[in-house]
């Protein structure tokens, strides 16, 4: 099971906690290379996937009664790493005066899928470590936050893209084995175990996790959704999803497909259901300071 930080706008989440009981010795590192399975493969049997392009699939998923009702509708986009490529962007570091909406993002950074970072403090700076092109964006390791979404590896041999759970895992930073690095919350660790509080509070989230397959999943619930059941929900509905953490939620949490790619390979014909929450389209898209993007390789 899972909880996630719910925050207003730009508050520090409370109730959540990062730090299963029972945690034994940290193992050594574990970022040696992993064969990824060729394509897409499906989380489960029951999600209907609507292929964007090679390496690229999206659905909206409703759990309903498997999720005891809880949970609303989740947006599911699956990427292949290996033919996908993932960048952090900070406003600061693009020498900017202030955060960009998530649209303003896109035309800045002609990525194809773009969506919220982790935490960030009142002054917008990014509570965690966020790595880009190897450079430290100034933040520090949050001590208790343990998922660490990385990807564009320095070195040979590594996955493209993968989460890391700190509890189990060492990362060094000096030098860092990965380009690209963003720090939040676990979700729910590979033992199945939630990595947050039952809280009760429901905000929008945006999740990152990881199937056996290596393929990245990003997650957006429609609805507000308590992280708890939320993480429940993911563990137990969407079998091949191996771990997961939670980015920035409430009024963050904010996910955009490029003009245009949702028709790439489906061409004409009626919209498909999931395009209403990737097209722009709506009301509160808030200045966001920090955002990952999704780019062809």
């Amino acid at each position: 099971m899972r909880s996630s930080c719910n925050r207003a706008a730009h508050a520090v989440p409370t109730g959540t906690v990062d730090t299963p009981r029972g945690v034994g010795i940290l193992a050594t590192v574990l970022l040696g290379s992993c064969a990824l399975f060729p394509g897409i493969s499906a989380a489960s049997p029951e999600v209907p996937w609507d292929r964007i392009t090679k390496g690229l699939a999206v659905t909206v998923w409703t759990p309903g009664p498997r999720c005891g009702g809880e949970v609303p509708g989740l947006l599911l986009v699956k990427v292949n790493p290996e033919r996908f490529r993932f960048a952090t962007y900070h406003f600061r570091d693009e020498g900017l005066q202030a955060p960009l909406t998530i649209q303003e993002w896109q035309r800045r950074t002609g990525a194809s899928i773009l969506f919220n970072a982790g935490q960030f403090s009142e002054d917008y700076s990014y509570l965690g470590l966020l790595f880009k092109k190897g450079r430290s964006l100034g933040s520090k390791v949050h001590p208790r936050w343990k998922g660490l979404f990385v990807a564009e590896p320095s070195r040979p041999g590594l996955r493209k893209a993968r989460v890391v759970d700190l509890w189990k895992e060492l990362f060094p930073i000096d030098p860092p084995p990965y380009q690209e690095a963003a720090q939040s919350l676990m979700l729910f660790d590979a033992t199945g175990k939630p990595r947050v509080r039952p809280t009760g509070k429901r905000a929008r989230q945006t999740v990152i996790g990881e199937d056996l397959a290596g393929n990245i999943l990003v997650i957006k619930t429609v609805e507000p959704v308590a992280l708890w059941e939320l993480a429940v929900c993911l563990r137990d509905g969407l079998s091949d999803l191996r771990h997961a953490m939670v980015l920035d939620g409430g009024s963050s949490s904010d996910l955009l497909f490029a003009s245009g790619l949702s028709s790439q390979e489906r061409g004409t014909g009626p919209p498909p259901p999931w395009q209403a929450f990737v097209d722009g389209s709506g009301t509160g898209h808030v200045p966001l300071p920090a955002v990952i993007g999704i780019s062809p390789r």
